[in-house]
């Protein structure tokens, strides 16, 4: 197959990029690189049966040549990124999803949207099944992102039913691994650059809040055997193991540095309590469950941000709170 993926430069949409060469697909991987990293894809530099086009996807995409598939993996998938890129983030959940299925329908190739868990919000159901609607606030500074994923589902499912679009639409969970950045607020590399720079680990709220964790190899295969799978509704991809954030830093800690302290900060507008994917769909339809347990997953990352220390390339993450660093310590 012949397929496009958009964010290829980014964390997960690099993994997927490997996941298709390696099954003998041709790959042209497109990102903007606003929150993409080259170094992702550097790998990838002599690879035949990839391409990479530097574009913005909410600008129209023009692809020569036959299209068997489009994964649509552009947008800020961080809470850093997306505070800090609002507008650009809505921008590339409807003007970005629009394109690329407009491209799907123009090429009759079949389309994947990469959601995300955040539809369901501040979940008031646990675990969350698909059938969840949702507890968003659409205009919380977390709505720009929840809100562009939830129309970028419901424009995805428009094109399927009035034009015909092969569709599928995967939700994903906290995913983490190799190729993370180090500064993008997500909670696993938070706590991991903290640890290693011998700083506290910023606990947001008591700690008590719960995520599940899915490593990415885990991720992509399950978001691989969807795409070539015939589900059109979404699918939860993610750990149905639950821990809380205190659970989690206790993990760093002891892999990391044992003596490293903890700080607590205000829990940010919005942030959801509980996060667990009920995931009977994708073991019923896929054949797929998570196989990679947390401490193995946190072994490997570990050692990837080590690597990333060791070339001088780790800073301290950003504070997501209005709290200063200084009232961090």
């Amino acid at each position: 197959m012949r397929i496009l993926l958009t964010g290829a430069a980014g964390f997960l949409g690099s993994h997927l990029a490997d996941r298709f060469l390696a099954d003998g697909h041709e790959v042209i991987g497109m990102d903007n690189l606003i929150t993409g990293n080259l170094d992702n894809i550097s790998h990838l530099e002599n690879e035949p049966r990839f391409d990479f086009v530097e574009h913005d996807v909410t600008q129209f995409i023009d692809i020569t040549g036959n299209l068997d598939g489009v994964l649509h993996f552009a947008s800020p998938a961080s809470p850093v990124d997306y505070l800090e890129l609002p507008i650009q983030t809505l921008k590339v959940g409807s003007l970005g999803t629009h394109n690329a299925l407009g491209l799907s329908l123009a090429k009759g190739a079949m389309f994947l949207l990469a959601s995300t868990s955040e539809v369901y919000g501040d979940p008031l159901v646990h675990p969350q099944p698909e059938s969840y609607w949702g507890n968003v606030n659409p205009i919380g500074p977390r709505g720009v992102y929840d809100e562009a994923k939830r129309f970028a589902e419901a424009i995805t499912t428009a094109y399927r039913r009035y034009h015909g679009v092969d569709t599928r639409i995967v939700r994903i969970f906290n995913t983490y691994g190799s190729r993370m950045r180090p500064g993008d607020g997500r909670v696993v590399s938070n706590f991991i650059v903290q640890a290693l720079l011998g700083r506290g680990l910023t606990v947001y709220g008591d700690g008590s809040q719960s995520r599940s964790f899915c490593y990415v190899s885990d991720e992509v295969e399950g978001i691989f055997r969807l795409f070539f799978s015939s589900e059109h509704d979404p699918v939860n991809i993610g750990n149905p193991d639950e821990y809380t954030v205190g659970q989690l830093a206790e993990r760093v800690q002891a892999l990391v540095d044992p003596g490293v302290g903890v700080r607590y900060l205000p829990l940010p507008t919005d942030d959801p309590k509980v996060r667990k994917p009920d995931i009977t769909r994708a073991r019923e339809i896929l054949g797929w469950e998570p196989s990679v347990s947390l401490e193995e997953g946190l072994v490997t990352t570990v050692a990837y941000f080590r690597s990333l220390q060791e070339q001088g390339e780790l800073r301290p993450p950003p504070v997501l709170t209005e709290a200063s660093e200084e009232q961090a310590r």
